[in-house]
C-alpha cells in the first residue's frame, strides 16, 4: 500500500526534529525545534502550503501531531514549550525515518488499548490524512497552544533589561511572603542583587541572598553558583539563583552538591511560580508580566 503524503511528511519531520535534538544535548524549545526544520529540511509547494482553515502550514501541523505518538511511544516528552528528547528516542534514531515513526505509531496504539477508534478527516493535514483517536488531535492542538503562550511570555520577559527583569524576581518574592530588605542598584553588587527575611525586620533566619542573571539564551555555569555560595557569609544563609535562561547539568550538581543550601529558579521554574502566586499580587505587581488565564477541555487521559 503506498504511502500518504502525509505519512512521508510525517517521517521525515520527526526524524529530522530527533537529530536535531540529540545534536542538541536532547533538549531544545519546540518553536527553535521548528525554526531549525525550517533551515535545513527542503519542502516543496505541498508540503509547505498555508492551510486556510487553520493559517498553519502543512509540515507543522503534522510534525506537531505526530509528536503526540512519539511522547505515548516514550520516545519525547514535553514541557512547558521545550521538547525532550529521551534515551529510548535517542536509540530510535537508528531505525531511520520510515521505521521510527512506524515504531512510535505502533507503540501509541497499544498505549491506546482498546479504546473506541473513531476515523474522522483531519482538517489540519486535508485529503490525504486520517485521525484514530480525536483525542490525540486535541492533544497535538492544546501542546501547540501551550507552546505559542510559553514563547508569548518568554518574548516578554526577553524584551525586559536586566533592572527590569530583577525587580520582576523581588515582586515574586514579596508575593510569595518575603520581605525584601534590599534591590541592587546600578553598578557594582559583589555577587549581591537582592536580600530579602522573613520577617519586616529581618530578625529571624534565614538571610535569602538573591543572585539575578537575566540571560534568557544562555546557561549558568557552575562557577557561577559557586561565586553565589561564597556570599552566604552566615551559617544560616540561604541562596536563591534567579535566571531567565537554564543552568547548565554542572551547575545543578554543585547546588545540589554545595555545604550551602541554594536554591535553582530557571525560567520555568520562574514562569510556574509567577502563575501560582498571581492571585497574590497587586496591580502594579501583576502588570509585570501580565498573565489571562484561558480553561480548555481536557482529557481524563
Amino acid at each position: 500500500m503506498p504511502k500518504s503524503k502525509s505519512q512521508q511528511i510525517a517521517e521525515k519531520t520527526i526524524f529530522a526534529a530527533f537529530k536535531i535534538l540529540k545534536n542538541n544535548g536532547g533538549e531544545m524549545r519546540g518553536k527553535d525545534v521548528i525554526d531549525k526544520i525550517r533551515e535545513t529540511v527542503t519542502f516543496d509547494e505541498y508540503e509547505s502550503h498555508r492551510l486556510e482553515k487553520t493559517g498553519n502550514i502543512r509540515w507543522e501541523s503534522i510534525l506537531r501531531f505526530f509528536t503526540i505518538d512519539s511522547m505515548k511511544a516514550g520516545f519525547l516528552r514535553k514541557n512547558k514549550g521545550t521538547w525532550i528528547l529521551t534515551s529510548e528516542g535517542e536509540n530510535a534514531i537508528k531505525l531511520g525515518p520510515e521505521k521510527l515513526l512506524e515504531t512510535a505509531t505502533e507503540l501509541y496504539r497499544q498505549w491506546n488499548g482498546n479504546r473506541k477508534k473513531e476515523v474522522i478527516e483531519e482538517d489540519i493535514v486535508e485529503e490525504d490524512f486520517t485521525i484514530e483517536n480525536t483525542n490525540q488531535a486535541q492533544e497535538a492542538i492544546l501542546n501547540s497552544y501551550e507552546e505559542d503562550a510559553f514563547n508569548g511570555i518568554r518574548n516578554f520577559i526577553i524584551n525586559k533589561n536586566p533592572y527590569e527583569f530583577q525587580d520582576l524576581v523581588a515582586e515574586l518574592l514579596r508575593a510569595m511572603g518575603y520581605f525584601i530588605s534590599e534591590v541592587a542598584q546600578r553598578g557594582p553588587d559583589g555577587g549581591i542583587d537582592i536580600i530579602a527575611f522573613t520577617d519586616p525586620l529581618g530578625t529571624k533566619q534565614p538571610r535569602i541572598i538573591v543572585q539575578v542573571k537575566h540571560r534568557p539564551n544562555d546557561n549558568v555555569s557552575s562557577d557561577e553558583v559557586q561565586k553565589l555560595a561564597g556570599t552566604l557569609k552566615r551559617n544560616t544563609d540561604v541562596g536563591i539563583f534567579v535566571t531567565s535562561g537554564t543552568f547548565s547539568k554542572p551547575a545543578v550538581k554543585e547546588a545540589r552538591e554545595s555545604r550551602e543550601h541554594i536554591e535553582l529558579i530557571d525560567f520555568n521554574r520562574l514562569t510556574s511560580l509567577w502563575q501560582e502566586y498571581y492571585s497574590k499580587m497587586s496591580d502594579e505587581q501583576k502588570n509585570l508580566l501580565p498573565l489571562h488565564p484561558i480553561y480548555f477541555l481536557g482529557s481524563n487521559e
